[in-house]
């Protein structure tokens, strides 16, 4: 059995059902479990895809996304998802360092191609200069697409994440760890197959793909898919389609709570929005709550697929911050440095252990020994459980920017920073944001004898970096507070952009 399977079995007892809803259209069970098979067969015998095989997609929101999962799922290939707000450089270094085989994308992001070798392209809406189109790879694909000895502990994703040592790290996940979290997801959500899921966070994300999507899928319930979120369009989708389910960030919920059309919009079809991602400010929880919409609050991250602490859909939703209990399959303690379990109230790490847990980090050793202990995933983030069990969050991983929902490592921009012939030092940390809950700030020290200016710099970081990980402000200073070591303390200069930020706008 692989992961496929379960769509194979969903479409034999519903082949009519909507799996997928996307701009109109709709793919039954029937359907959806049919184009999985000729496109495992296509990648397998025109493309020579075998097990063990690396396919990379860059794409927005589509139901050929999912195609190409379950896909690689029955081949026992490995799906690459490639963030599309990337610089190509970045998407570059993912895709040589994953060493994909294949790249399945859509024509806005064919810009990548000018600079890649040795790699098949397939076009989802378009055809690549040296290539085909999805479509006619799919017209090739008949026969039989599965290969030997796949099953569910093969893997199946390679999810980048920002790398906190200046480049990203690929997050390996079995098939296994999509189908336990499943399992943890349909007890979060007590869902079932009635059920309809509107997604609007990107399936790049394991929140966009696993929270609710793939979980959806495997019980045989309907998933309306977005092919990006704009408020009005997740608005429009919740009062027209009548979805009953949807995950959402902060900054989502901020952008659909703040929208005109939000007091007149009939929410009366969900029995719950899903949100995570972040520390959640109870303002934003509270309205929806306000309009009867239970919000239920979920904690991991893509080594944990993402699921590892959540709350339940009729369970306690009393405990004002709480991210709720350990997840059905899975174990979570608080640790300290040592590893040994702290007792209950007292803030340290948080370590997570179960099928869910990613299995390495590709092509990296010692990352992966750092992270995973004894089976147990040490999180890097600071939070504390109660005698009864309930988590709570207090302090992100070290040094990281959520801006809207997106991770940003200092460290990735500082490097990039560092590559300018002008920049001597320098650091880069978050500053509070009302609408983007953070956003990236850089402090800069100049080499000597040198002239730079914040435009020249933002030019210089935009040719490598996503524009959301470029830094809102560049101030110039002489000096950064540094440990005795010679580190720079990043929380000491938080604080002082704090204060500096505040007398700033007082004056």
């Amino acid at each position: 059995m692989d992961l496929c399977s379960l769509i194979d079995r969903n479409a034999a007892f519903a082949p009519d059902k909507t799996a997928l809803a996307f701009e109109g259209e709709r793919l039954s069970y029937a359907a959806f479990a049919g184009r999985i098979e000729r496109t495992a067969t296509a990648l397998k015998r025109e493309l020579g895809v075998g097990r063990g095989d690396r396919v990379a997609i860059l794409s927005l929101n589509r139901p050929d996304y999912l195609v190409l999962l379950y896909a690689c799922a029955r081949l026992g290939a490995l799906l690459v998802p490639l963030n599309w707000r990337l610089a190509i450089a970045e998407q570059l270094f993912i895709l040589t360092d994953a060493g994909a085989k294949v790249l399945v994308l859509e024509q806005a992001f064919e810009g990548v191609l000018a600079e890649l070798e040795g790699i098949t392209a397939v076009g989802l809406d378009f055809e690549p200069a040296r290539g085909t189109t999805f479509e006619n790879l799919l017209a090739r694909g008949e026969g039989t697409g599965r290969n030997p000895h796949t099953d569910l502990s093969c893997p199946l994703l390679i999810v980048y994440t920002s790398g906190t040592t200046g480049r990203p790290k690929g997050a390996v996940l079995r098939q296994e760890a999509l189908f336990w979290n499943s399992v943890m997801s349909q007890h979060m959500h007590n869902m079932t197959s009635d059920d309809h899921i509107l997604t609007v966070l990107p399936f790049f994300h394991v929140g966009g793909l696993n929270i609710q999507t793939t979980p959806a899928l495997h019980l045989g319930a309907t998933v309306t898919i977005h092919a990006r979120f704009t408020p009005d369009m997740a608005l429009a989708a919740i009062a027209g389609e009548r979805p009953t389910l949807t995950v959402m960030v902060p900054a989502i919920i901020q952008a659909v709570s703040d929208h005109p059309a939000w007091t007149t919009t009939d929410l009366s079809s969900l029995k719950a929005v899903s949100t995570g991602s972040t520390i959640v400010p109870p303002h934003l929880i509270d309205r929806f709550v306000a309009r009867g919409v239970p919000v239920l609050q979920v904690y991991g991250s893509t080594e944990t697929c993402p699921i590892a602490v959540y709350t339940r859909l009729g369970g306690d939703l009393s405990r004002a911050g709480s991210t709720g209990l350990a997840g059905l399959c899975c174990e979570a303690k608080v640790i300290d440095q040592d590893g040994y379990e702290m007792p209950a109230g007292a803030p340290g790490e948080i370590a997570v252990r179960g099928p869910n847990v990613f299995f390495e980090y590709w092509g990296n050793a010692d990352a992966t020994r750092d992270a995973l202990h004894d089976g147990w995933y040490r999180t890097g983030d600071i939070g504390l459980c109660d005698a009864d069990g309930y988590f709570w969050v207090r302090d992100r991983k070290k040094n990281v920017i959520i801006s809207g929902g997106e991770n940003i490592y200092p460290a990735e921009v500082e490097r990039v920073l560092l590559e300018h012939p002008d920049v001597s030092e320098c650091a880069v940390i978050g500053r509070p944001d009302p609408r983007w809950d953070e956003v990236p700030i850089a402090y800069v020290i100049q080499r000597s004898g040198c002239r730079l200016d914040a435009d020249e710099l933002k030019v210089h970081l935009q040719a490598q970096l996503a524009r959301y990980k470029v830094p809102r402000d560049i101030v110039f200073v002489t000096d950064l507070p540094r440990t005795a070591l010679g580190k720079v303390q990043h929380f000491l200069l938080k604080q002082l952009d704090a204060q500096s930020h505040a007398q700033g706008e007082t004056s």
